[in-house]
């Protein structure tokens, strides 16, 4: 059966390729060549900014039509502030799905794929060309704000399920915009920051997940905010020509992010296609830089090319601009929404098996907190309203009726009378400014009364990124991280709270225990603080951001510094328990030409149905340079019932004991033993094993 869902699944991804691009490479360059000889140089000009805040510049007479571009990565964001919003049809409505970090919790490039496709479902109903997402850069430290956005610490996640999300939106025809193409890991006065990335971890870390989303056929790269070695990506040919186009070979469109760039001339040299919105005043137009001689009409012509290409490729000029027959599956994404959100939630801590709440017993459950009447949800270019949306107040009391009761201030005699509590709190991520680590004084002084006072506290914590848990972590029950689960999620985690749905969600990022432990500790300039609104950034100086840590980002960086976590990458509990045995190998030799199998048995010795993610890391026992004390290189998420057990099988290449050798500028993988460890988190160890590379 399992291989029977594999082949269907490879088939589904097989027909979303070619669905995604109707024409072949040579041949859209080609007939982007024949477009650019029908515009004249005014045109031109116009072509390569962008127009109307949110769309391409077209040509309808020249057979050029306008394109849509709109964020993003978890859903449809319904822009009403274009304008002229009559150059669009806009969609009356957009699911809210549950964010990206939620997603990656779900260790499930399926479900990756099954998200993207319905998202990519809704743009298609709503005639927008490209969707601005996914959004990719790795979660170096908990205090940006974007986490949200993103898919967690580690390159290989993070790279699984890009892969998937892009092949599922673009099998509809939406075309995916990889961004924020790269080093953008902090929202603190972004764009006057400068990372100062070194090779190596370029390559073994911040790289990856966009290689994976363009060998998955993405058609267009967002550049980002920040500076790379002195200079704006968005206007570094360091940046988009050698990186971005000869390294990772990408071929299709570069757009800029909205208002990143500050040199025109430099853009247009630069490799980019497209600086958005079109609107920033640079002091000089593209014709004036064009009779001055600063630029001729190649570097227009080259810098168009691309723009046509994708648009060529993708069928933009030639199909329909709407196809409202997707707006009928509506009722088909809350559901994929909704079971994202039932796998993603992560269960932390559940003492006495306090989990699940039987809503048959007669007892006190008193609801309080930030979000119970609130969609908890990220804010910025990614915040999506939605619709049919259910309150967490309203999810409980319709299975558990009058037994759940909500008070906004409750005394201590309350807290004390309630048998359980659902504490509901978290944070509001927004883009552009930095979140504390720590929670804000009042919400802190809040969880401590309530932990206090009652030590059947079940946290529901609803955020982007990891918070400051210390002081009250020890004092719950339970705690939950629902993430922002979107329109559904609080229907979803109220199935998780009374075991209707076992929770399986891992944590895609590490939890510390003080931010000081943070690899990215100190990143902040000095004498500088946090903010809750971006004022006159023009006016702050450029500065940088060392990435000292290099390759000991996230678990990479607690593990082999021997820092504990409060808790760890790769990590959540079920209902049921399950025991990983018989690991063995196919050989304990290999070389560059083979393979090694890597299979283990995982049972489920519970009494419930559930799933798992077996996580295999790999280490060099005696490497030649500084590495990880080991490096996630497959996973498997596999449900089973009481007393089954399955088999799970992962193929080990050379490449997956490679490292970037910064002395040769190419990967390198040694000779010597290696060892693999396989378990349910990167501190969850159940099985090790080891090899010779030769």
């Amino acid at each position: 059966m399992k291989k029977l869902f594999l082949l269907i699944f490879m088939l589904v991804n097989c027909i979303g390729l070619y669905a995604q691009q109707v024409m072949e490479t040579s041949e859209a360059y080609k007939k982007a060549d024949e477009l650019l000889k029908k515009l004249t140089i005014e045109e031109k000009a116009l072509m390569v900014r962008g127009y109307n805040k949110f769309f391409i510049k077209g040509f309808e007479e020249k057979g050029i039509l306008p394109v849509y571009l709109s964020d993003a990565t978890q859903g449809v964001n319904i822009r009403n502030n274009l304008p002229n919003p009559n150059v669009v049809k806009q969609l009356e409505r957009s699911t809210a799905f549950p964010s990206p970090i939620l997603l990656a919790s779900t260790f499930s490039p399926e479900l990756s794929y099954q998200y993207a496709k319905a998202i990519g479902e809704e743009c298609r109903a709503g005639g927008i060309e490209v969707l601005l997402g996914p959004g990719l850069n790795i979660y170096r430290q908990s205090q940006c704000a974007r986490n949200f956005e993103y898919f967690g610490e580690d390159p290989y996640l993070v790279s699984q399920m890009v892969s998937q999300y892009v092949t599922g939106l673009q099998s509809t025809g939406t075309a995916a915009c990889l961004k924020h193409f790269y080093g953008n890991n902090t929202e603190f006065y972004r764009k006057r920051s400068n990372s100062i990335i070194g090779e190596r971890a370029m390559n073994e870390i911040y790289l990856p997940g966009f290689k994976a989303g363009i060998d998955a056929g993405a058609m267009s790269v967002m550049t980002s905010y920040n500076q790379i070695d002195g200079e704006w990506a968005g206007q570094s040919s360091y940046v988009i020509k050698k990186i971005l186009r000869e390294k990772l070979g990408f071929k299709w469109l570069v757009m800029s992010d909205w208002n990143s760039v500050w040199d025109l001339e430099k853009v247009i040299k630069s490799g980019q296609n497209l600086e958005m919105p079109g609107s920033y005043n640079f002091g000089v137009s593209v014709l004036d830089l064009y009779h001055e001689k600063k630029i001729t009409e190649k570097d227009l012509d080259d810098m168009i090319r691309p723009t046509l290409a994708t648009c060529v490729a993708m069928g933009f000029y030639s199909r329909p601009k709407y196809d409202t027959t997707l707006l009928s599956k509506y009722p088909e994404h809350e559901q994929t929404a909704r079971r994202v959100a039932e796998e993603g939630v992560v269960l932390l801590k559940n003492r006495n098996e306090i989990l699940p709440l039987d809503p048959t017993k007669n007892r006190k459950i008193l609801l309080t907190g930030k979000f119970v009447y609130e969609i908890p949800r990220g804010y910025g270019a990614a915040e999506v309203i939605g619709y049919n949306n259910v309150s967490l107040i309203d999810a409980l009391q319709k299975v558990f009726g009058r037994t759940v009761y909500y008070i906004e201030k409750p005394t201590v005699a309350e807290i004390k009378e309630a048998d359980v509590v659902l504490l509901s709190m978290g944070t509001r991520d927004k883009e552009a400014v930095e979140r504390p680590f720590a929670l804000p004084r009042e919400d802190e002084s809040f969880m401590r009364y309530i932990t206090k006072n009652n030590p059947n506290t079940i946290a529901i914590i609803n955020t982007g990124s990891a918070i400051d848990m210390s002081a009250w972590n020890e004092q719950l029950a339970a705690l939950i991280y629902g993430w922002y689960g979107g329109q559904s999620g609080f229907e979803a985690l109220t199935d998780i709270i009374i075991g209707k749905v076992n929770p399986s969600g891992k944590l895609p990022m590490t939890i510390e225990r003080s931010f000081k432990d943070s690899p990215a500790w100190g990143y902040l300039p000095q004498g500088a603080s946090l903010y809750n609104e971006l004022k006159n950034e023009h006016l702050i100086n450029v500065y940088d951001v060392n990435y000292k840590e290099d390759v000991l980002v996230g678990y990479r960086w607690y593990d082999t510094k021997k820092i504990e976590p409060l808790y760890p990458f790769g990590y959540g509990l079920s209902y049921t328990t399950f025991a990983l045995t018989k690991p063995r190998l196919s050989s304990n030799k290999m070389n560059d030409k083979q393979t090694i199998k890597c299979s283990v048995t995982l049972t489920n010795t519970g009494k419930c149905e559930g799933a798992e993610v077996v996580q295999l890391y790999i280490k060099e026992n005696q490497p030649s340079v500084l590495r990880p004390e080991k490096e996630l290189k497959r996973f498997e998420k596999v449900s089973l019932k009481p007393g089954e057990n399955r088999i799970l099988e992962f193929i080990i290449t050379s490449k997956d004991l490679a490292f970037w050798d910064d002395q040769t500028h190419s990967w390198k993988t040694n000779t010597g033993q290696y060892t693999i460890f396989l378990g349910t988190s990167s501190r969850h160890i159940n099985q090790t094993l080891s090899f010779i590379k030769e």
